[in-house]
This record gives structure tokens, C-alpha cells and sequence, in this order.
């Protein structure tokens, strides 16, 4: 089943003009509503009536994560506070999240596109979709629920937690379609075996699932362990959120929404557009949103693109999964987190050194995440009165700056190898080939 299949299977020619025509149409209220990009353009000496083509995007100048938070929080809005109805946001790299705010236009088409993901992944108005993901400013719950909402379909906003309860809900309330992360959806299968339950007397047919890396073995124990048949989702919150692209029955990589958003690889060095099937940078130009659209944003999500039919029926071209990030950001059981967010917290303790590591891993199927940070000089490591009562407060800071919290390990001073170049700040063990 195909939500829109007018878009969604549109031929080439047709997608084009579209896209064109909403390209123009974006860069002109960008132009004329968001003075930051506005100056960035005059600055590469291009109008909005220099694009004609498709191919004229390249004129236009990239908008990255730095620009947001220079212009933290409102100066990339393109519309009137009052104009605004909804705030989303996630982590930014100095504490300051990156703020997104929709109009309630942009709320329709955000709704638009995850229904479209879930009608790809078996949703109608029949269904029961148990969204698991995280609810408040991070974009996972809400645009989940949006999405079902727009279908049609009964939606159980459970957001993330209270395992036990999650898995009562998919029994009671004969759940058809699930919303997390996939390392949470590992935990939620693990928790239906301790229970004795047949993942086969279960109703959830279908699970959607994103906001971190995951690889096929992974979507091959969900599978196994729910009984259902696994779909990807991408998007950012600076973007839109999750329904950026979502993957078909066929799992051959995500199918963009290309009427609302124009993709393009890059070269994260070079910043030259690369052809279909070469890894690169994915850039992104959002061509419907009104509160704050972004024109060439550099995602730093490493992938590639594919513009052949899906044998699904739909022509949109699709993106792989993604293979990585060009900066430092890691994805912690779906919270972004920086190395210098870290840095941050530990700054403001004066018994703790600049002197620290982050060890990532992952055990069981989830995520582990440990700081291990040296002592100031003269502390002893050994008074135990003192170490946990630091401990306490550095992991309540963490879990202010981060929103997830992690193993603490104190070292004494001198332990940390020095380094002459770039301190190497974290080791990630976790393999997403």
C-alpha cells in the first residue's frame, strides 16, 4: 500500500518541476525573512532569481550545525513568532540545543511524510502503533505520533521506559506497529522472552525504527525476537525529525520525500557534489517548510544515493543507510552526545582535570557509555565518602547537559596518557559495518 502515490511514484519530469519550482519559492522567503542566510548569499553574489535549474543549488551557500548555534535560538526563523505553534530541539555541541520551530503547515507536511513512512511499513487507519520513543523536545514521540495520527490509525504514546509495562501494553492493547530505537526494540524482545511470551501470539507485525545507527544483524535479532519485519527511519530535528526517508518492505534503502526535501552527496572535503552510488556527505534543502527552512544542510550523515524504481513502485529516490558522521558526534542509545558537551560539565568541577575518556561500547545489545576522568591534583581517590558524593553530582550535571547519564570512573592525576597533538578523547568500539 502507497500513502501518496501521486508523489510518492511521480516520474522523474514531474518530481523535477516540483522541486524547482518549491526550490525558488524557498530560497526567496529564505532571502527575504532569514538575515544570517541572506547575508550569506549576497556574500557569494547570488539572488534568488539566479536559480533556474535544478543545478543552480550548487550557488547557493551551505547552511551547517555552526549556523544554528550562532543564531541560537530564533534567527534561522523564516516566519513570526506568532506564526510558530510547535518547538523542537536536540542537542547542540556547546549545551545549547538546536532549535527548530514549525508553523502549523510544517506540523501537516511533518505528519505527511511519517505517514507515508508507516503506511510503507504496513499502517492504516486499522492499526495500533506503540510509539516508544523519547517525548518532549526531541523529535522521536511526537513525530512518530504525528504521523499515526494522520493516518488515522490509534496511537499509544508510551515513549521510552518501564520495559515490563511496554510489553503489557503490546499484549493488552494488541499493538500492530512499534516506534523505538532498535537497541530499545532488542530490550523490549529480550524482556518478551523473560517473560515466556511467543513473540508469535503478539499482534505487532511491524516495527519502525531510527534515531541511531544499527546494522543487519541487529534488524535480523529484532526480527527474530519480536517476529516482526523491521523498517529504517532517518531524519534531524533541525530538518523536521524522523520521516525525512523511511525504508519500504524491501529494505533497499530509504525513500526521501523528495517534494519536501532536495538531497545531494558531497564531498565533506572538497564540498563537490558526488554522483549517484558514491559515499558522501548527505546535504539537505528542505522545499516546504515555512518556520525555518534550511538550504543546503550539511546533515554530516555519511551515505549514498539511488535513484533506480523501487520494486516497491515508488520512484523517490531512495538513500542507504547511514554509515557514519563526519564530525565527533556520537549517537548514544539515540542521544547525540559531543566529546566537547563533556568537556563542558567537567570544567565546572574544580576537583576534576580537563583530563578524560569516553569509552563506548556495547554489550547485550545496547549501548555503554563510561567517563573515565582524572582527579585534581592531591585528592584522594581512595576516600570513599568523597569520590561518591562526586561522583553523584558530575552524573547529575551529565545527565543535565546530555540527557543520558553514564559510568563514572575517577582516576588519580597522571593516570591519562598526554598527548603532543589532538588528545584522542574517546574510544567507540561499537562496529556499524
Amino acid at each position: 500500500m502507497i500513502w501518496n502515490e501521486k508523489m510518492e511514484c511521480a516520474d522523474r519530469e514531474t518530481m523535477r518541476a516540483l522541486q524547482l519550482e518549491k526550490l525558488q519559492k524557498t530560497v526567496k522567503h529564505e532571502y527575504e525573512n532569514v538575515a544570517p542566510y541572506r547575508k550569506k548569499m549576497d556574500e557569494a553574489g547570488v539572488k534568488p532569481e539566479d536559480i533556474k535549474t535544478l543545478e543552480d543549488i550548487t550557488k547557493l551557500p551551505f547552511t551547517t550545525k555552526e549556523d544554528l548555534a550562532e543564531n541560537y535560538p530564533k534567527g534561522l526563523f523564516a516566519m513570526p513568532m506568532e506564526d510558530i505553534v510547535r518547538i523542537q530541539a536536540s542537542s547542540g555541541t556547546t549545551g545549547k540545543p538546536k532549535i527548530a520551530g514549525y508553523t502549523e503547515n510544517d506540523l501537516k507536511m511533518w505528519g505527511e511524510c511519517v505517514a507515508r513512512g508507516l503506511t510503507m511499513a504496513g499502517a492504516t487507519k486499522k492499526s495500533v502503533v506503540h510509539v516508544s520513543y523519547g517525548y518532549g523536545l526531541f523529535t522521536g514521540g511526537l513525530g512518530a505520533h504525528i504521523g499515526a495520527e494522520t493516518i488515522g490509525a490509534t496511537v499509544i504514546p508510551m515513549s521510552s521506559g518501564n520495559t515490563q509495562k511496554q510489553v503489557m501494553f503490546l499484549q493488552d492493547m494488541d499493538s500492530t506497529i512499534l516506534c523505538c530505537t532498535p537497541s530499545y526494540a532488542l530490550t523490549i524482545a529480550e524482556a518478551v522472552k523473560k517473560a515466556g511470551i511467543d513473540p508469535k501470539t503478539l499482534a505487532v507485525n511491524a516495527g519502525v525504527f531510527g534515531a541511531e545507527p544499527w546494522t543487519q544483524g541487529m534488524r535480523d535479532k529484532i526480527e527474530e525476537g519480536l517476529d516482526i519485519k523491521a523498517h529504517d527511519i532517518y531524519g534531524l530535528s533541525e530538518v523536521m525529525g524522523p520521516g525525512v526517508s523511511t525504508s519500504c518492505q524491501y529494505n533497499e534503502g530509504m525513500h526521501i520525500q523528495e517534494d519536501y526535501f532536495y538531497p545531494e552527496i558531497i564531498d565533506p572535503d572538497t564540498l563537490q557534489v558526488l554522483p549517484d552510488g558514491e559515499r558522501g556527505e548527505l546535504v539537505i534543502t528542505t522545499i516546504g517548510k515555512e518556520g525555518m527552512p534550511l538550504i543546503r544542510y550539511r546533515t554530516r550523515d555519511i551515505c549514498y544515493l539511488i535513484r533506480e524504481k523501487c520494486r516497491c513502485g515508488r520512484t523517490t529516490v531512495r538513500m542507504s543507510r547511514v554509515f557514519g558522521r563526519t564530525d565527533d558526534m556520537l549517537i548514544i542509545r539515540g542521544v547525540n552526545v559531543f566529546p566537547s558537551q563533556v568537556e563542558t560539565v567537567i570544567a565546572k568541577f574544580s576537583e576534576l582535570t580537563i583530563n578524560y575518556k569516553l569509552y563506548v561500547g556495547r554489550e547485550n545489545n545496547t549501548d555503554t557509555f563510561e567517563l573515565a576522568v582524572e582527579l585534581a591534583e592531591g585528592l584522594a581517590i581512595d576516600d570513599i565518602a568523597f569520590v561518591e558524593n562526586l561522583r553523584a553530582r558530575v552524573d547529575h550535571a551529565l545527565r543535565d547537559m546530555l540527557g543520558i547519564g553514564c559510568k563514572i570512573r575517577f582516576l588519580n592525576e597522571g593516570t591519562l596518557p598526554r598527548s603532543e597533538g589532538k588528545a584522542v578523547r574517546v574510544e567507540d568500539t561499537r562496529n556499524f559495518s
